[in-house]
């Protein structure tokens, strides 16, 4: 079986992959109310379950973080994020969400549709409309409390949800400030695979026809098989940033029961969307502010320079972390800069 990496995950294109399970058509999923995420408990910060649906009528589940000791005649600024691409919001998303909020933000982590605690009734597949969409609707629930103030209101993407906040500030105005931290563009590497190097119409023609023989394939059986997350075992001879991925996803560092990554992955056919559907098309006529983080020894370093490109106007920063690696800004307290995003949504969020 050839295997080539997409993202986060590894994607089979040919010869199948492991066999998942379809499950029954619903739009809920189980929902837990414990504490279960993979980074500490913040006790000067607030936290709880929330549910909202996008405009496809998919309930998405997200935890909404609020700083202790809210003055309740004070409408706050808000944050919705999402990432990394094949995550659940108990991992880094959740991380920058409950430290944003206790800088003063009310802000809401939520698992996109399919994954996670997120309704939608086939599992483990990803589209960059619906994605895109997720965005827009946590927006849509964050307008509608009355502790939020509707006129400011940000977004983080981390991974491969940065290229997706992007592509949600190029259409949804609401979106006062956008932060793509440490981000993927998923269309650009399933299409051309990693710097481009598969950027031609043979290399897509047999990724394409091999998951089309794998659509074939799950309908016939009733099943659809998983790509498969991190790879485990890991081989002597990875590359360095699939050894950081499986010490983040595969280790109790990051190791999350939900997470695609942690486990078997998206469905192998998932990738066949984002194909011929460039996320970043528009970026160019985004208005609001937009800082795009990346680490300076992240092989994903040249998506977030490469959609910095297309953004126009004064109100966009490119920051170049030093020494960061791709996976550090998921987690590492000491890379991620968060006096830096702070004062970035304080100044435009106002």
């Amino acid at each position: 079986m050839k295997t080539s990496l997409i993202g986060l995950i590894v994607i089979a294109v040919a010869g199948g992959g492991a066999v998942g399970f379809m499950l029954p058509h619903r739009d809920t999923m189980p929902i837990t109310h414990r504490w279960d995420k993979v980074f500490a408990k913040n006790d000067n910060v607030i936290s709880h379950k929330v549910k909202f649906k996008n405009r496809y009528g998919i309930t998405l589940v997200g935890d909404l973080y609020m700083p202790k000791n809210m003055d309740k005649n004070v409408k706050y600024p808000a944050i919705a994020v999402s990432g990394p691409f094949g995550a659940v919001k108990e991992q880094s998303s959740g991380l920058y969400a409950q430290e944003m909020a206790s800088r003063g933000f009310i802000t809401l982590a939520f698992d996109p549709s399919f994954t996670g605690e997120s309704g939608g009734g086939v599992r483990n597949v990803a589209s960059p409309d619906i994605n895109t969409e997720d965005f827009s609707a946590a927006v849509d629930y964050l307008t509608s409390r009355d502790d939020v103030d509707a006129n400011k209101i940000g977004i983080i993407g981390i991974c491969g949800w940065g290229g997706m906040g992007i592509n949600a500030a190029a259409m949804d105005t609401r979106i006062r400030a956008t932060i793509a931290s440490t981000m993927y563009d998923m269309t650009r590497v399933t299409a051309n695979g990693y710097f481009d190097a598969d950027d031609n119409a043979d290399a897509r023609f047999a990724a394409t026809s091999a998951m089309n023989a794998q659509r074939t394939a799950d309908f016939k059986s009733g099943k659809y098989a998983r790509a498969g997350g991190v790879v485990d075992p890991l081989p002597d001879d990875a590359p360095y940033f699939v050894k950081d991925y499986y010490a983040y996803y595969k280790t109790p560092r990051g190791y999350h029961k939900r997470s695609l990554n942690s486990n078997d992955g998206w469905n192998t056919t998932s990738a066949l969307s984002f194909i011929n559907m460039p996320i970043l098309q528009r970026a160019d006529e985004i208005r609001s502010p937009v800082l795009v983080v990346h680490g300076e020894r992240a092989h994903s370093r040249y998506f977030g320079e490469d959609a910095f490109k297309k953004l126009t106007g004064d109100n966009k920063e490119l920051l170049i972390i030093p020494g960061a690696s791709h996976v550090d800004l998921y987690d590492n307290m000491e890379k991620i800069p968060f006096d830096k995003m702070e004062q970035f949504f304080k100044t435009n969020l106002n």
